[in-house]
């Protein structure tokens, strides 16, 4: 099979493109890196193209080696013969190859190998072959055998009839045919299992084609299933499906031959019995594997806009991690991180020390030039906002405050990389450090949390584990990689997901700087242990020294390139050292540059060269740095307050299949239905918002009473 014409087909690329894809991750390179530095060898392949070749090649090598072993196993029966081998080797479904080798799969006992095992299959055999004159009662009396329990004709027939149904039920034809038309033609339908209030009230007397049902539904309508709260399958009616099967064993002339009315009785008992209680679990299975699909995809897309929100640097932070009895724990950081205080304040039930909490706080604030107040989202959060907002108002300070999601706090502040940072706090000292953090370098303190807690899903915990954490990893490894890693700076949760680098060799990374002092080059990773020439390469061009000897390594221009570099710069008129004062003047010279012209007279690829000239222009840039700030507030929005049609300015939190969450300075955040997304067709929320966008809406509907608005983004 030629894996790279079928993937070139699917995917619209050329085979040589996917041929290098392949060369290049056989040899161990790395998605990131074969992203950033071979964009030559793949037609510059993005990330997203390149995933999906490895995935999908994955797959076809895995269905190559079951259709190796499927051919053995039937060859080891003395059943396989040249068209069955070819219809395996031509299949390109695993669920093709199944239906191919379940004949010959040892089965469990059945009733048909109960029959069997009675010397029945002549009969089936004959039975199915409806000769037209035959009388089937005469013929099964030759298979009476008491010893073996066929006491009389009916008891042969109804053996004869049970592998007959077997025989119809291990057709692949039939099976494809069936598994079609019941996914065209059927409905997924739910009933309540008990009648009592849940989430799932809607679904207690609910019907929905199977093709058309969307995949947060099917998630839903699981996860109903597993409480026990539903009862849920799949109908069709058995009139569209069984003359389809008739067809395949009777001709239109025989029907009413006796040989021919035991066949059509063997298909139906197939098909209730056998058949579709089968196809029922594949298509179950098939719409799950699908929604988890779409969730881990949801999820992605959210991790990463999450991740890359810009960072908040150079201002000090002071975190609030809000409780009621416990009181409220705060961190203060200052404008590199370092954690300079922590303490606890009571404001609010039982010790209710509204006044002195606020004291308290005026005074951190005054004393140590306070710029942001980060309040967590958690319990008592909106009553913590209202606290702050009370002091910004009463004091008319220029201070500022976000509302910063505390999700994966918890996870975090119990691990053991926060009881190494921080031995002698409490979890909730903890989680305020991090609430802090996270405002200041989202991904820096995100990625020491495991990506499922952080909470920007739709039911990530009814999908597969495995496949959301790889999908997850990716995501990190992809950002970390996008934006680069400081080398004197960074932690071994960042350094872990560099390109080429793993726990063990991140944490020599750590020992190596705490031992030797600050990295003065790329060049000394190479002192690190475990750390060789391949995954010097890998990871090179994602660390970055700030202030090293050479100003080439605060870019992400790849060692392998310097020298290319060196010639554009002395192409404009300046040397390496220059990057240090000259980034303007550098900057106006480059951008006059033909990259093409350029590219041919240095003798190099136009991406390259392309890739090389924008790192130059921007020296030590951040990518994020270019997004917009994230919104902070000086007083607080009471849902009290709120009109319909009222227009407010939102972050937005989460997205989902069915629309977006939008923190507008409530309690609970506002939803924004996908029907109120846009004055156009909306396919999905991701079309128009990411997680971390600043939006505008309106408000559609108020319900108080359940602390829920309903916001829309039309017309705005």
């Amino acid at each position: 099979m030629d894996f790279n014409n079928i993937i070139a087909g699917e995917m619209k690329l050329k085979p040589w493109q996917v041929g290098e894809v392949v060369k290049l991750v056989d040899q161990g390179n790395t998605i990131p890196f074969i992203a950033r530095y071979r964009k030559e060898a793949t037609g510059e392949l993005d990330e997203t193209h390149l995933r999906s070749i490895v995935e999908r090649l994955e797959y076809l090598r895995n269905l190559e080696k079951r259709k190796e072993e499927v051919i053995r196993l039937i060859d080891e029966q003395g059943k396989l013969d040249d068209l069955l081998r070819a219809k395996i080797q031509k299949a390109v479904k695993l669920q093709e190859v199944e239906d191919l080798y379940r004949p010959f799969k040892q089965k469990k006992k059945t009733r048909a190998s109960v029959a069997r095992e009675k010397g029945l299959e002549p009969l089936a055999m004959w039975i199915l072959s409806q000769p037209p004159e035959a009388d089937p009662q005469e013929e099964a009396s030759n298979y009476l055998n008491p010893e073996q329990g066929i006491n009389n004709v009916q008891d042969a027939l109804n053996g004869a009839l049970d592998i007959i149904a077997e025989e119809v039920s291990d057709n692949a034809d039939v099976r494809s045919l069936v598994r079609m038309k019941t996914y065209e033609s059927a409905d997924i339908v739910a009933k309540a299992k008990k009648e009592e209030r849940s989430p799932y009230e809607m679904y207690y007397e609910y019907k929905e084609p199977v093709r058309k049902i969307p995949p947060h539904r099917v998630l839903a309508l699981n996860r109903g299933e597993k409480e026990e709260f539903l009862t849920v399958g799949i109908s069709v009616e058995p009139e569209m499906i069984i003359p389809l099967i008739e067809q395949k064993y009777l001709d239109k002339g025989m029907k009413k031959v006796p040989c021919s009315k035991l066949v059509a009785e063997a298909i139906l008992d197939s098909y209730k019995r056998l058949i579709f209680p089968s196809i029922e679990r594949e298509l179950r299975t098939e719409l799950t594997n699908r929604a988890g699909e779409q969730a881990v995809k949801v999820f992605a897309a959210n991790l990463r806009q999450l991740l890359l929100q810009p960072p908040v640097r150079g201002r000090v932070i002071m975190a609030i991690d809000p409780a009621y009895r416990t009181g409220c724990k705060w961190a203060l950081i200052d404008d590199t991180g370092k954690l300079s205080k922590v303490g606890v304040i009571y404001p609010h039930p039982p010790q209710n020390q509204r006044e002195q909490s606020k004291n308290d706080i005026l005074k951190e604030v005054s004393e140590n030039g306070v710029q942001i107040i980060a309040v967590g989202n958690g319990t008592a959060s909106r009553e913590t906002e209202e606290l702050v907002a009370e002091i910004i108002r009463e004091n008319n300070l220029q201070l500022e405050y976000i509302i910063v999601s505390e999700a994966g706090a918890s996870v975090y502040s119990a691990s053991p990389l926060a009881k190494e940072e921080f031995p002698d706090f409490d979890l909730s000292l903890r989680s305020a450090v991090s609430i802090a953090r996270r405002l200041q370098d989202p991904l820096a303190e995100l990625v020491k949390i495991d990506p499922k807690s952080i909470g920007v899903g739709q039911y990530q915990h009814d999908v597969s584990p495995k496949t959301l954490e790889s999908s997850l990893g990716a995501v990190v490894e992809s950002c970390v990689n996008t934006v680069g890693v400081d080398l004197n700076t960074a932690s071994s949760s960042v350094l872990k997901f560099v390109s080429g680098l793993n726990t063990t060799v991140a944490k020599n990374i750590i020992t190596y700087r705490e031992k030797n002092g600050k990295f003065r080059s790329r060049d000394d990773l190479k002192k690190v242990p475990r750390l060789g020439g391949q995954t010097f390469i890998q990871c090179a061009g994602f660390i970055r020294i700030s202030d090293g000897e050479n100003y080439l390594e605060n870019t992400p221009v790849h060692p392998e390139s310097y020298e290319l570099a060196v010639k554009i710069l002395n192409k404009a008129g300046f040397h390496v050292q220059d990057l240090k004062s000259q980034t303007t003047k550098i900057r106006t010279v480059l951008a006059s540059f033909k990259p093409e012209e350029l590219a041919q007279e240095l003798n190099a690829g136009i991406p390259t060269v392309k890739d090389i000239i924008e790192a130059l222009q921007r020296p030590g840039r951040d990518p994020r740095e270019d997004l917009p700030r994230p919104l902070l507030r000086q007083d607080i929005t009471r849902l009290e307050d709120l009109q319909e049609g009222m227009l407010l300015e939102g972050t937005v939190r989460n997205i989902v299949d069915f629309g977006l969450f939008v923190d507008i300075g409530l309690k609970n955040d506002g939803l924004v239905h996908i029907s109120q997304l846009s004055d156009n067709f909306v396919k999905h929320p991701m079309e128009v918002a990411s997680v971390g966008d600043i939006v505008k809406v309106k408000v559609l509907s108020l319900d108080i009473e359940r602390g829920r608005v309903g916001l829309s983004m039309k017309g705005i």
